[in-house]
């Protein structure tokens, strides 16, 4: 039996960008703060069920390594992430230092942790950094700067800088590890960490 044609980027894209655009169409649309526990229940069924319903066309998570040793070593960087996105983030203003409620901020920490690794990392390091990478002949550099580029620009502008970095951390990790299940596992360690900071320290302008 024939193997069946090779996909083109352009035929995936959907596959990589529509849980992304869902997931910040949904923030963008209603009032976050005012109703996390709804924004988030309703991202958490319509983003996975876009990841789901687009599964076939993922190329696998694992890697040509043990997967358990890059989630641990994801889970470590997601910690060192948390701090490099702390150190860049300080010199900028904070975004709404109002504090959240104990039902929001938990639905907020919880669906940080979920959903953004999954979607985020897919798009930017699963399909654009390979994407430039194919591109560009293996340019290691350009598809580095390009991704995280990409990444940065879905945060906030005092974010940038702390997300252009972030994206360049998990762009390493992706080429040091040859899959995305390190980088997922340290996003979603990244993710819950700044959660639980910003509840202990106060500091809720910086999440």
């Amino acid at each position: 039996m024939p193997e069946p044609p090779a996909r083109t980027p352009s035929s995936l894209l959907p596959a990589y960008l529509l849980p992304y655009l869902i997931y910040v169409g949904l923030g963008a649309a209603f009032d976050l703060r005012g109703h996390a526990p709804l924004v988030y229940g309703a991202r958490l069924v319509a983003v996975g069920g876009a990841l789901v319903w687009f599964r076939g066309d993922y190329r696998p998570l694992r890697g040509p390594r043990s997967p358990a040793v890059s989630a641990a070593i994801g889970g470590l960087a997601g910690l060192a992430g948390m701090g490099l996105w702390l150190l860049l983030r300080a010199p900028f203003p904070p975004h709404d230092p109002t504090p959240w409620s104990d039902g929001g901020w938990l639905a907020r920490a919880l669906g940080s942790a979920l959903l953004p690794p999954a979607v985020e990392e897919l798009l930017f390091r699963g399909f654009a950094l390979r994407v430039i990478l194919l591109i560009e002949r293996a340019r290691r550099a350009l598809a580095v700067v390009g991704s995280s580029a990409l990444f940065a620009a879905g945060h906030w502008p005092a974010e940038w800088v702390a997300a252009f970095a972030y994206g360049v951390l998990m762009c390493a990790l992706w080429i040091a590890r040859g899959d995305l299940v390190s980088c997922i596992s340290a996003h979603a360690v990244t993710n819950a960490a700044l959660a639980v900071f910003a509840r202990a320290s106060g500091e809720w302008g910086n999440w």
